[in-house]
């Protein structure tokens, strides 16, 4: 019979293997499955590594601080080399998705610079004398008999959504484009020429300085005209009878570069002025004033956003006007009852559809209101040169 102080690897005599029979039944129900032994967070050190003084008797075994012989040399265990594999993963994709975003091929760089406006400037002098009387005859008289008054006749094209750009920022450059021409050709202040800034604050940075010294040091140099610009009349002159200016043209737009949308307007202005010296009251004595403007507007992707647009040139006929009066600074309208001042190329014709005739000189001749407006050319004409405008001798 086994008694507790029976030496433990011995075996009572009598006994047999009963008791490593009755041991084994004992733990026979006890089952260490894989992920038991697996999740187990501790582990006893050797005989050799317990001979220190202060030695723990047991050691983790998370998987980020290894075990075993990784322990003992220093060296990463294998869950900690695991560990390190997914953050370098992690870093490896996010590096990835950054250099993609950055190296996008559908959204273009940002564009350089503005360039500066290039601007032509052709005064036209009447053929016969100057019509005068109140404004609403003139008006029903001409060609501008039909044309809107006011923005009404600055009406938007029908908008479609170029490769790079989406309907909303082809809406944007038409918006943007209609606003320069209202500010620049029918306020008041800027006809007068008391204000500048209603155009100034819808232009480029870049260009700013060249405008600002267009309004203060006008020159007919091609670049710094301030007719060019915007529409002013010299008020030592003439006045606007009628705040109704006569509107009509076309606005187009298209893609000229992956980052760049160009809108081409081309306007034709009529205004009713009179004397600035006369009276008010003497509405009969008003004459019609005609403005050609061909403009071209670029936009880029940050002057969308901030609703502003670069001028890049600008074509402008204007009369009647004497040829020998320069137009850069302001306008000087021939008034009522004014006769021809020169003779010069054939007729152009500021209400003609499509492009106008373009002028041999660098002054034109206006045709008279009762001449039929010409359709214009089947063949376009060449484009606006930059060459610098000044008067004739």
């Amino acid at each position: 019979m086994a008694v507790p102080g029976d030496p433990p690897n011995s075996t009572p005599e009598g006994m047999g293997g009963g008791d490593d029979d009755f041991r084994s039944d004992e733990y026979r129900s006890v089952v260490f499955d894989e992920d038991f032994v697996r999740a187990a967070r501790l582990q006893e050190y050797s005989a050799q590594e317990r001979m220190g003084e202060h030695a723990r008797a047991v050691r983790s075994r998370s998987i980020w601080s290894g075990g075993g012989s990784a322990a003992r040399t220093g060296t990463p265990g294998r869950g900690a080399r695991q560990g390190m594999l997914l953050v370098l993963l992690i870093a490896t994709a996010f590096a990835a998705a950054v250099y993609m975003g950055l190296r996008n091929p559908y959204l273009p760089p940002a564009g350089g610079p503005a360039q500066a406006l290039t601007s032509t400037v052709v005064p036209l002098a009447p053929t016969t004398d100057v019509p005068g009387g109140r404004p609403a005859e003139l008006y029903a008289k001409s060609p501008a008999a039909d044309y809107r008054v006011g923005a009404a006749g600055i009406a938007l094209p029908a908008v479609r959504r170029t490769h790079h750009f989406t309907d909303a920022q082809v809406v944007a450059a038409l918006s943007i484009a209609k606003d320069y021409l209202v500010q620049s050709s029918l306020d008041p202040d800027i006809l007068t020429g008391t204000a500048s800034r209603p155009v100034r604050v819808l232009l480029d940075p870049d260009q700013l300085a060249q405008f600002d010294r267009s309004m203060t040091s006008p020159s007919g140099d091609g670049r710094h005209a301030a007719t060019g610009w915007l529409v002013r009349f010299d008020p030592a002159i003439a006045v606007v009878a009628d705040s109704r200016v006569r509107v009509s043209g076309t606005l187009a737009v298209e893609e000229v570069a992956p980052d760049m949308l160009e809108v081409t307007t081309d306007h034709t202005f009529v205004y009713a002025v009179r004397p600035a010296t006369g009276s008010p009251a003497a509405a009969d004595g008003a004459s019609l004033f005609t403005v050609r403007r061909e403009l071209r507007l670029r936009f880029d992707r940050d002057d969308l956003t901030a609703r502003r647009l670069e001028l890049a040139s600008a074509y402008v006929m204007a009369g009647p006007q004497d040829c020998s009066a320069d137009p850069a600074g302001a306008f000087r309208p021939l008034l009522a009852g004014a006769g021809p001042t020169t003779v010069g190329p054939a007729a152009s014709d500021p209400y003609a559809t499509g492009r106008p005739r373009r002028t041999a000189g660098l002054c034109g001749v206006l045709a008279s209101p009762e001449t039929p407006p010409v359709t214009g050319s089947a063949t376009p004409p060449s484009p606006p040169q930059a060459a610098p405008v000044s008067p004739a001798p």
